[in-house]
This record gives C-alpha cells, structure tokens and sequence, in this order.
C-alpha cells in the first residue's frame, strides 16, 4: 500500500494547483470587469473613445439618412438630443458627388466659405488634429487610412484617393482639407465679449460652410449669437437666453444634435440669399403689410413645384477639450418632394406647413416663405 502515497500526494498537489489557476482566472476576470464595466475608477476619454459603424456598413451603398422632423405645429425650441461622439460625422452615398461639389464651390468662393479670426486659430487647428488623426481613422476606417509616405504621415482618403496632411499649421488650410474630404460644415464659435451679469457670449470665430440656408456666413463672422439670429423672428424672446445659458455650460465630452426643415424653391445648395421673405437678404425689418403682400404675390409666380426641395439640416454641437471652444457642425440633406409623398408622409409634410404659422412663434411662416410657395407645394403633397 506504500505505492499510494506518492499518488494520493500526487493528486492533492493537482487539485491545489487547479483550484490557485482558477483563484486566479477569477481575479484576472474581476479585475477585467471593473476596467471595463461600469466601475468609475477608468473612464474612456470620449474624444478617444470613436467607435467604427456597425459591421458590414458600406458607405457607397448606405442611403442618406431621413430627417422627418416636420410637425403640425412648429415651435421654436432647441429640441436637443444627446448622441455619442462617435456619432458627429455621418456618411453616405452622396459622398463623393459632394465633395466634387464642394471643392468647386470653395473654389469658386474662397471668402465666403472660409474664414478664420485670430481668436480661433488655435481651435481650428485643434478640430483639424482631432478630426484627421483620431475620429476619422477610427470611425471609418474603410476610408480613412493612416499611411506613411516621402512627405511624412497621412491620412490616405481611399475613395478619393488622395492624401490628408495629419497636422496643419495654417487655419485656412485645415479649413479648406476639412471642407473637401467631409460632407458637414463646420462652425468654431468662442466666448468673445460678457454680458452684464459676467456670463460669457458666443461669437462666430471661424467656419467652412459649403451649404450656407440663405445668409453669408463671412457676413456673420466675428458676431455674437444675437445678432447672427436678430433676423428670426421669436429669437430674442423665445430662445436667445436659453441658448446662451445651454453653450455656456455645454460639458467637454458632451455632444449633442438636432434637426431643421425647409423647403428650397430652387435646390441650390450653396444659397446666400433668398431662402427667407426678409432679413439677412436686404438687412432690412418686416416691411409693411400692403408692401409684403404684392412681394409675395410676386414671388409666388416664381415658384414650379418641380423644382422644390424639403431641405433639412442634420446639426451637431460640442466642446473641444483643449482651446473650450464649441464646434457648431451640420450636414445639409435635400429630399424630392416625390420621395415624402412616396413614403405616405404628403400630409404631414402639408399640415406642418399650416403648422409654421400656428405654433409659438405664427411670424415664421412669413419669414421661412411659406406663404409664397406654401399652397403649390400643399396642393401637390394632398394630391392622389
């Protein structure tokens, strides 16, 4: 029985040994958990933290997204909604016909696309390092592509097949790879002036807008928000504080978006004037009755229904965490009018024009143009 002894000694080592591997699987497993659970002793940095879409997305073949956000009354309100920073940029089909059209439009008009004040250099350059070196490479990587070449790291666009410069020490220069290698507009807005009780007010430092809804942006460069809104009727009552307050506070790591619509009577994407009855146009207020009405009925012999466009803008804003300045992003979406009636939407879109005269603020109505191209465009959305 003495050839036991060593086996059962044999066994009792064995089984120590199994139950200290698992001890320690279940500690590796713990410790696991509570840096990637929901612990607070590790938080991902959210400007690092850019996850790519979902497997199989190709953007050659994804549809634009459909903003539906017209409603039976419209109120002018913020109407935010908190997304991820993975979420900031989107992308689809459309890409390349837009940059094409992009390029030639920044081409065709380098000052009103592009601008930046000596306040904002620091923020613009500190967008184009974030952008070019971590959110597009790791949000879409199927496009993106860090490459090293004779002149140093880039960033290899795939589906232009050009490079992107990672780093760039002009402003206008990051302005211009910004707005021909991404389909979104981009707005950098600083606490430049205080108000009365101290609190900071935003201006508009710098931008690359393509797709300007019906005002010059370089006009607006350098401003406040007040006075970028002064022509929207409602603004100063309804949303001028809250607005001021929501940027002041806006959080680093924060991001949020929203949704607008209009109707565009010709599709230009590139429109610095005539999207809205008065404003920004002829820097002039609401004319008097008789005079608006004979403008109206002007206009309305103008507008073919063909032509027009439910026109939406998909709108983002955050902080940059190093200069604090806010980054004011959207990306400009046109529907046929065909495409809403398809969808069994005609009515709704028909109704939420009535609704632009009965909500908070009736004066939008007259100031989005509904009343010229309002009944035309209702008729049609009604039709069988």
């Amino acid at each position: 029985m003495d050839f036991l002894l060593p086996l059962a000694a044999a066994l009792t080592a064995l089984i120590l040994l199994l139950l200290y591997q698992r001890w320690c699987n279940l500690r590796s497993s713990q410790l696991a958990e509570s840096i990637t659970g929901t612990s607070p002793v590790i938080e991902k940095d959210p400007y690092d933290a850019i996850e790519p879409p979902s497997p199989g997305f190709d953007w050659a073949t994804t549809s634009q997204i459909k903003l539906r956000t017209f409603r039976p009354k419209y109120h002018l309100t913020m109407s935010l909604e908190n997304v991820t920073m993975s979420d900031f940029l989107e992308m689809d089909e459309s890409y390349l016909d837009r940059l094409a059209l992009r390029r030639e439009i920044m081409d065709d008009n380098p000052e009103a696309t592009r601008q930046c004040n000596e306040v904002a250099k620091p923020a613009v350059l500190e967008l184009y390092d974030w952008i070019v070196s971590a959110y597009l490479p790791r949000r879409y990587p199927m496009v993106y592509k860090p490459t090293m070449t004779a002149n140093g790291r880039r960033l290899h666009n795939i589906a232009t097949g050009k490079d992107i410069p990672t780093t760039s020490t002009s402003p206008i220069s990051a302005l211009y790879t910004l707005g021909e290698n991404i389909d979104t507009d981009f707005l950098i807005l600083l606490p430049s002036s205080t108000a009365v009780d101290g609190s900071p007010i935003y201006h508009l430092e710098a931008f690359v807008t393509c797709f300007p809804s019906g005002f010059s942006t370089k006009e607006k460069c350098g401003m406040p928000l007040a006075t970028i809104h002064a022509p929207v009727p409602g603004y100063a009552a309804k949303l001028e504080r809250s607005m001021d307050r929501f940027f002041a506070k806006l959080e680093v790591g924060k991001i949020v978006k929203r949704a607008n619509w209009s109707i565009s009577t010709d599709g230009v994407l590139f429109c610095e004037g005539g999207n809205h009855m008065y404003g920004d146009e002829d820097k002039s207020k609401p004319p008097n009755a008789a005079t608006l009405q004979e403008e109206i009925e002007r206009q309305k012999l103008d507008v073919v229904v063909e032509k027009c466009w439910l026109r939406c803008e998909r709108q983002t804003l955050h902080r940059l965490p190093q200069t604090k300045a806010l980054v004011f992003a959207f990306k400009t979406y046109m529907y046929k009018l065909s495409e809403i009636k398809e969808e069994g939407l005609g009515p709704d879109l028909a109704d939420a024009i009535d609704g632009l005269g009965l909500g908070n603020v009736p004066e939008m109505k007259v100031y989005k143009r509904g009343v010229v191209w309002g009944e035309k465009i209702q008729e049609y959305l009604r039709s069988p």
